[in-house]
């Protein structure tokens, strides 16, 4: 077989592994380790090449932010920073039509901005929202699906971990990567918010929260002192400007943001009496869990790249496509295509991994730039946790409500289809208008 046989065969073998139920970096290695055999006729090659990927992937100082961020998302989370974001979108929004989807999605804007995690913002929305918003005669199709949506802006505002990825992948500037989500992630919320706004209006009874007890329910809740907007908005203020002021204004690298930021949220936690010996002991196991998987996946996918790049097949698929004539528009509409297909059964970790080795050497004979590719990567990829079959944050949603009698796993992910449209709508801005992600770069 040519190369580029091998290569096209590695890429579907992985696909149907996958699939089948494989442990994603345990196909992407094997695959990898059986394909740089074939290419190479021998069997040191795949060999030395484990050795290589495991040490030159992992070596990098730059590498120790994952854990970092992990370890501060969980002890934002463990100190309930989140009720207390969504208790003072809450106070603000509260006479608006739809006034709590819209907390809801401010809440989680706000909560993005200091942890980077969307599976965290999804586990701790459903407890803070969802019982809220279902207390106050919203529907529990709507209040989930706008948990489900709003979650995923913890993947692109930053600290974002999947932007970390992506940048280490690429070698590209985490800082401008951090800048070039602000934009996005503002534009995500606010068209979150009109659609949900609009929805009432529109469809009141598929929404609810409109009826006369209802507003009166919300307009009975006492009004948040001073002292008390104070004491719940100031550690999330000082949180976002120890890492984002800090990375934006030149004091700590990504690395240097994400232990302060951790050491922020760990005293944020003992001051607030969140925090015991045993809930510690937990967040620590969950950060080691969570970045060995993401290190593990990250070593898997060097292996990857590097086969690929054996193989030949991005070139010869660079070569196809140009001969084609299908123009960047065109690639990039398959690109999406595929993010969007893929996203339905893997996460975006593992997606970002598998496809951004394989198209950009497709992509630089146009000229783009990998920033603004990276945001295209990440939207795209995202939508995927609100599509079934697999659909991550919707399984979050599902586990931690554990409420199968008024909410089973079709309502979570009907409610959710709004907001994947919304999100594929806000995709096509991004890539007609590269400026939105470029223009604080």
């Amino acid at each position: 077989m040519t190369g580029f046989e091998i290569g096209l065969l590695s890429v579907l073998a992985i696909l149907v592994l996958i699939y089948s139920g494989m442990y994603v970096p345990v196909a992407l290695g094997l695959v990898s380790f059986i394909s740089v055999w074939l290419l190479r006729g021998s069997l040191e090659a795949p060999i030395y090449l484990v050795t290589l990927a495991a040490s030159n992937s992992l070596e990098d100082y730059i590498f120790g932010v994952i854990p970092l961020f992990v370890l501060m998302g969980l002890l934002v989370s463990q100190c309930e920073l989140g009720r207390d974001i969504y208790e003072v979108a809450n106070q603000a929004l509260r006479r608006l039509r739809g006034g709590l989807g819209v907390a809801t999605v401010a809440a989680n804007a706000a909560f993005a901005a200091i942890t980077g995690v969307s599976i965290a913002s999804a586990a701790v929305f459903t407890r803070v929202s969802v019982p809220e918003m279902m207390r106050f005669g919203y529907k529990p199709r709507f209040a989930v699906g706008v948990v489900a949506g709003s979650s995923v802006l913890g993947m692109l505002i930053p600290p974002s971990v999947m932007l970390i990825i992506y940048a280490l992948i690429t070698e590209q500037s985490v800082a401008d990567l951090f800048t070039a989500g602000i934009m996005p992630g503002i534009l995500l919320s606010l068209a979150y918010a009109v659609a949900i706004v609009s929805m009432a209006v529109i469809f009141p009874d598929y929404v609810g929260g409109q009826d006369e007890q209802s507003k009166a329910a919300q307009l009975a809740q006492g009004t948040m002192s001073p002292k008390e907007l104070f004491s719940k908005t100031t550690p999330v203020v000082v949180l976002v400007l120890l890492v984002l002021g800090g990375i934006y204004g030149g004091l700590f690298t990504p690395t240097e943001a994400g232990a302060v930021g951790a050491l922020g949220a760990l005293v944020t936690a003992i001051l607030k009496r969140k925090l015991n010996r045993t809930a510690l002991w937990s967040v620590l196991v969950e950060t080691g869990h969570i970045a060995a998987s993401i290190l593990m996946l990250i070593v898997a996918a060097t292996m990857y790249s590097r086969m690929l790049a054996l193989s030949g097949l991005p070139s010869d698929l660079g070569e196809w496509i140009s001969q084609a004539d299908i123009g960047l528009y065109g690639i990039l509409t398959i690109y999406v295509i595929i993010l969007i297909l893929m996203g339905t059964i893997l996460d975006t970790t593992s997606i970002i991994l598998i496809m951004v080795p394989l198209f950009i050497p497709v992509m630089e004979p146009y000229g783009i730039n990998l920033v603004w590719f990276g945001i295209i990567t990440i939207v795209g990829a995202e939508i995927g946790l609100l599509t079934p079959p697999l659909g991550i944050a919707c399984y979050v949603i599902k586990a931690t409500l554990a409420d199968d009698e008024r909410i089973t796993l079709f309502d979570i992910f009907a409610g959710a289809f709004p907001f994947a449209v919304i999100m594929l709508a806000v995709l096509i801005l991004l890539i007609v208008f590269p400026s939105i992600s470029l223009v604080l770069v």
